[in-house]
């Protein structure tokens, strides 16, 4: 597997907009979807990487940790499902279904969404804040498969929680660690690679 570190995007990005369907529902999913919300979670993942395997759990569980406090949360999966058909929008509905994801679980067939967001891996988080400027971008927790540290979601539940809580976030951030997005041919953005 090929470890890709996320791209770091500057603090204080304003989010890009979306729209995208819901594998669950179909619903279409915007940056409008959670309007009103104090802070925003977009998460870039998949099901077949182990690096993603690996904290699955703990994404489900952060979702109902958070679902009834004032955070919208939307995942992502923009690989190619020709190569890579356990990324498949079916197949992403069962993971969403056997994990109970509590978030919409969203398929960037055209990968536009994946690269305005500039994701390069797979687990990639960014955080925004009400004004839906970005005050967290990086890892999970320092887990990786095989390190046999905890799955316990230290840095970005820090993260969220100040957030959610008025404090301040600091700016040293470690980037996540995950499988590169599988890019369709050609499609590869200029900043990956």
């Amino acid at each position: 597997m090929a470890r890709t570190a996320s791209t770091m995007l500057a603090l204080g990005t304003q989010a890009p907009e979306f729209q995208l369907p819901d594998v669950v529902s179909g619903e279409m999913i915007s940056l409008a979807t959670f309007a009103g919300k104090k802070g925003l979670l977009v998460m870039f993942i998949c099901r077949h990487c182990p690096f993603v395997k690996h904290i699955q759990n703990e994404l489900a569980k952060l979702g109902q940790d958070y679902t009834s406090q004032d955070l919208g949360i939307v995942a992502i999966s923009a690989n190619d499902a020709v190569n890579y058909p356990d990324d498949a929008p079916d197949s992403l509905k069962i993971m969403a279904k056997e994990l109970g994801f509590v978030f919409p679980l969203c398929y960037d067939e055209s990968q536009e969404t994946a690269k305005i967001y500039t994701a390069a891996c797979t687990p990639d988080f960014f955080l925004f804040d009400a004004d839906r400027q970005l005050v967290y971008r990086g890892q999970l927790d320092d887990s990786r498969p095989g390190n046999d540290k905890p799955v316990d979601g230290r840095d970005l539940r820090g993260a969220i929680d100040a957030l959610l809580n008025d404090r301040s976030i600091g700016a040293d951030q470690k980037p996540s660690i995950g499988c590169n997005i599988k890019w369709k041919a050609g499609n590869a953005p200029a900043y990956f690679g």
